[in-house]
């Protein structure tokens, strides 16, 4: 499971987030709708998850 990856992506737009969730969003390395980005599943990046759970969403 240490090589596994997760695929995290947009799938709603930013526009009418705070400031605070568009940052979180970016700092996934996500810039648009549709967008796919992989990750290693560590507690970082789960927590930034589920802090915009309605804006992205973990793809298997």
């Amino acid at each position: 499971m240490a090589d596994k990856k997760i695929k995290i992506k947009q799938v709603r737009s930013t526009i009418g987030a705070s400031e605070k969730q568009i940052k979180v969003v970016r700092a996934l390395g996500l810039t648009k709708k549709d967008q796919i980005v992989e990750h290693m599943p560590s507690a970082t990046i789960l927590g930034m998850v589920n802090k915009v759970p309605h804006i992205v969403q973990i793809v298997e």
